[in-house]
């Protein structure tokens, strides 16, 4: 069973997670993350364009595809898939079974509930040209 977390603690979570304090990137409801390597214009629209395409799962393609990464300065795990920077957060107490296989499963089921449903909570521009501090957030 997943449970929902607000975009504060998600938002907080990726912080942390992401290594380059540099890149720009933009959260959405479930917990994945589009870290944007070019980015350019409209972050939303970009990241968003990028999770339509390789966000939601297809069983038998590489869109079913997913790995498990433990990170060492987060608890939960980080749950890849077919695109580099297309990330999702699968928090300690989302799984009941703490299996690679379970908990990749739940960041794919929430990548594609993001891929499907496209709702931004958050926006981290760190564009050397912004003109705030680089963080909109839209929560």
């Amino acid at each position: 069973m997943m449970t929902t977390m607000n975009a504060g603690l998600l938002t907080d979570v990726w912080r942390q997670l992401l290594a380059d304090p540099r890149k720009s990137w933009v959260l959405f409801e479930h917990g994945t993350s589009v870290v944007l390597t070019t980015p350019d214009g409209d972050l939303a629209e970009q990241a968003t364009a990028i999770l339509a395409e390789f966000g939601p799962a297809r069983a038998g393609s590489a869109a079913g595809d997913f790995g498990v990464i433990n990170p060492k300065n987060v608890e939960g795990w980080v749950v890849t898939g077919h695109h580099n920077d297309v990330l999702t957060y699968v928090g300690p107490d989302e799984p009941h079974d703490p299996s690679q296989m379970a908990v990749g499963l739940c960041g794919r089921t929430k990548r594609h509930r993001d891929g499907t449903e496209l709702h931004v909570v958050h926006v981290e521009d760190r564009r050397p040209n912004t003109t705030d501090a680089g963080m909109n957030g839209l929560s």
